[in-house]
C-alpha cells in the first residue's frame, strides 16, 4: 500500500490523474476515507473523482485516525490535519496546491489556507459542516464516548472496537481512535493502558477546541478575513451542513464565489464542471 509518514503518522494515500495538484480532504466526519468521495451521499451523486482526474492530479488520503491511516492519542486540533496535508505534499515534492474539502473536510481546508496561504492556489468548500445542530451533535457524540470510558474503562473501548466495524459516528462509545485500535494491536495495548482521568480531560479539551462555534469551524473569522485566496463555496442544507455555515465562509472570504445552487439540483452534469472551471481560472 502507498504509505508515507505524515507528521509522524503512517498515512495511506493515492494519486489519480495528472495536471495541477489538488489536495483533497475527504468528507465523512470521523470516517474520512478516500472511499467517501465515491460512496457517500452527495459525492456519490456528483462523481467528482470521475471528472477531476481528467484535468488535475488529485491527491487523496485517509485522514489520520481513519481508514488505513494511523493515529496518535493527543488533543487533536484542526492544525493537526493541516500538518498531515503539508507532510503529504512535501513528500510528493509539491509546493502549491488547490484544496478541495467535503463536509468536515472543509474545516482543515480553511485551517490550511489561513496557516499556509503561500502554498494554497485556491480553496473549494463543498457542503461545509456547521450550524447549531452540528455543534450540539458533535458534543453529544463525545459525551457518549466519555461516559462509556468513565463507566467501563479504556479496555472496554478496545473490546468494543474489535467487536464490530462501526465508526465513531455510528457508535460514539468507540471514540475518535476506534479505527486505529482495530488497525494496530500495539496501539490498542498502549491505548488501554492510559490513565482514564487524564484521557477524559484530553478528549474533552479536544471536543471543545474542534467544535467551538455554531458556524463552520476550522479557523477564527479574523484569520479568514485576512485571506486573499480564490474560493468557491457550495452549500449543503441539512442539520449537519447548515446553509448558514456556507454563507458565513462566503462573508469572511473576500471575493469568494457562492454557488447558490439548491441541493436537489447539484448533479454530475453541473457540479464537477463548476469546480473544474473555478480551479482552471485560478492556476
Amino acid at each position: 500500500m502507498p504509505i508515507i509518514s505524515a507528521d509522524g503518522i503512517d498515512t495511506y494515500y493515492e494519486v489519480k490523474g495528472d495536471g495541477p495538484p489538488i489536495l483533497m480532504y475527504a468528507p465523512g466526519g470521523f470516517d474520512a476515507r478516500i472511499d467517501k468521495w465515491t460512496d457517500l451521499g452527495i459525492y456519490r451523486k456528483i462523481k467528482l473523482l470521475t471528472h477531476l482526474p481528467k484535468f488535475f492530479k488529485c491527491i487523496l488520503f485517509d485522514r489520520r485516525e481513519n481508514g488505513r491511516s494511523g493515529g496518535r492519542v493527543e488533543r487533536i486540533t484542526w492544525d493537526h490535519y493541516v500538518r498531515q496535508g503539508i507532510a503529504i505534499i512535501d513528500a510528493l515534492n509539491i509546493e502549491k496546491v488547490h484544496l478541495v474539502g467535503g463536509c468536515m473536510g472543509c474545516s482543515p481546508v480553511i485551517a490550511f489556507g489561513t496557516t499556509h496561504p503561500e502554498r494554497t492556489l485556491s480553496m473549494v468548500h463543498y457542503w461545509p459542516v456547521g450550524g447549531a445542530n452540528y455543534r450540539i451533535s458533535c458534543h453529544q457524540r463525545f459525551a457518549r464516548h466519555l461516559a462509556f470510558v468513565e463507566e467501563r474503562g479504556l479496555r472496554a473501548v478496545v473490546e468494543l472496537a474489535k467487536s464490530h466495524e462501526k465508526n465513531f459516528s455510528s457508535d460514539p462509545r468507540g471514540g475518535p481512535w476506534v479505527q486505529t485500535i482495530r488497525n494496530s494491536d500495539s496501539f490498542a495495548k498502549a491505548y488501554s493502558a492510559q490513565d482514564n482521568k487524564k484521557y477524559r480531560f484530553l478528549v474533552t479539551a479536544m471536543c471543545r477546541g474542534l467544535f467551538d462555534r455554531d458556524t463552520s469551524p476550522g479557523a477564527d473569522p479574523e484569520e479568514i478575513l485576512n485571506l486573499d485566496i480564490p474560493s468557491l463555496i457550495i452549500p449543503g442544507n441539512d442539520e449537519f451542513h447548515a446553509t448558514s455555515a456556507a454563507w458565513y465562509l462566503h462573508e469572511c472570504l473576500r471575493g469568494s464565489i457562492f454557488w447558490d445552487m439548491p441541493v436537489e439540483k447539484q448533479e454530475e452534469t453541473n457540479a464537477p464542471d463548476k469546480v473544474i472551471q473555478f480551479m482552471q481560472e485560478n492556476k
